[in-house]
This record gives C-alpha cells, sequence and structure tokens, in this order.
C-alpha cells in the first residue's frame, strides 16, 4: 500500500474490509439460489382432489302430541239417610166441586168401573192417612240405592182409588219425576197407604184423590 501520508483509523479500515466480505458474501448468496433453481427438482403442488359434503333434505314425522293423562275419578258422595218429605195429613188434594174441575177428569165409559181410570167422584169428609210411620219406611226402602247414593231426588204426584174400605185399589202416574226408577218407587209406596174411607152426605164411597210422594236426600 502506498504510503499517502494519511494514516487510516482502525474504524476507516474495518469499514473497508467490511465491504469487501459484504460483496464477496453476496455474490455467494446469488451463486446458491440460482444453484438451487437448476440442480433441484422444481415444486410441484400436489393434487389434493376435491371432496363435496352432499346435503340431503329429511322430512321429518308430523309432531305427535300426546294428550294429557285423564283426571282421577271422583269417588262417589257417601251414602246419607233419606229424608221423607211427608206432613202429618199426608197432604191429600182437596176433591171438591170448588177445587176439582169436572171437565178436566171426564167420566169413565159406559159399562166402566170408576176405579178403571180417574174420574170425579163428589164426596164432603176426605181420606184420611192411617199408616204414615209404616209408609215412611217403605218410602225409605223402595228410595232406589243408586239414586239415593247419588243425591238424586225427585217429586211424583199419583191419583190414588181409595176404596170404600180404604185401601188403594188402583194409582195413575199423574206429575212424573221425570225418572222412571222414582216413579215406580212411588207406585210401590201409595199401594201400602191405608185410609178412612171418604164419605159424601155420611155415606161411605170410593174417591179418586191426588197424591204427592217426594224422594230426597238430605
Amino acid at each position: 500500500m502506498e504510503d499517502t501520508g494519511i494514516r487510516l483509523t482502525a474504524n476507516d479500515q474495518f469499514k473497508r474490509s467490511s465491504a469487501n466480505w459484504t460483496q464477496i458474501g453476496l455474490l455467494v448468496a446469488v451463486g446458491l439460489h440460482f444453484g438451487l433453481f437448476v440442480l433441484v427438482r422444481p415444486f410441484e403442488a400436489a393434487d389434493l382432489g376435491v371432496v363435496v359434503d352432499e346435503i340431503e333434505a329429511v322430512s321429518l314425522p308430523p309432531e305427535v302430541k300426546i294428550p294429557p293423562p285423564p283426571e282421577a275419578i271422583a269417588r262417589p258422595a257417601t251414602p246419607r239417610v233419606a229424608a221423607v218429605e211427608m206432613s202429618e195429613d199426608i197432604t191429600i188434594a182437596p176433591t171438591t166441586f170448588e177445587s176439582v174441575s169436572v171437565e178436566n177428569l171426564p167420566p169413565p165409559p159406559a159399562g166402566a168401573s170408576p176405579a178403571d181410570r180417574p174420574s170425579f167422584i163428589p164426596f164432603d169428609t176426605d181420606p184420611v192417612l192411617l199408616n204414615q210411620g209404616e209408609v215412611t219406611r217403605i218410602l225409605e226402602r223402595e228410595y232406589p240405592r243408586t239414586l239415593k247414593d247419588a243425591g238424586i231426588g225427585g217429586r211424583v204426584e199419583l191419583w190414588l182409588y181409595v176404596t170404600e174400605n180404604g185401601a188403594v185399589g188402583n194409582f195413575e202416574v199423574k206429575t212424573s219425576s221425570g225418572n222412571m226408577l222414582l216413579d215406580e218407587a212411588a207406585g210401590k209406596v201409595v199401594q201400602a197407604m191405608e185410609f178412612t174411607p171418604a164419605k159424601n152426605r155420611d155415606r161411605v164411597t170410593a174417591v179418586w184423590v191426588s197424591q204427592w210422594v217426594t224422594f230426597q236426600v238430605v
């Protein structure tokens, strides 16, 4: 190196030498990369294929609604003692000319017995029930058990043919209770009734009278 009379510092000397080395390193790097592209097999993209997921529509069955369980069946009402609605005089409806219209009770046909069907027979002394206690017991006994347990009652009006001996010779339903079982039971009750005979001008006579029979649970 020529001596130019200028002394380089250590820093300047390092800068010059590092510049030379940088150029040499750059040339080596370029050569290595060129060799890699020439000598090494080029990169190829692998065929991964195409995967397609097919979506299928599925029809769902209709929703089935399950009904709620049935409610518990209520226990039947506790049977209660039946009470019979009967007055002291058995409530015999008046059958006088003033209270009973002859037009409502047509006379029986010729040759027929007065006991066959209700008809107006004049009297001035009412028949009186003699065996009310027995009739009450029979009424309680004949009250249909199923209706009594269910608390079902009713009222039946019957025509009674009270004979000259005071017995019930015939009867007919005048006003139904609306329940056939109660109507039939009332018929059994009135057949057990015993009366004092009716009179017309102090003469004993058979008559038709109306009688109510009531079934109720208290």
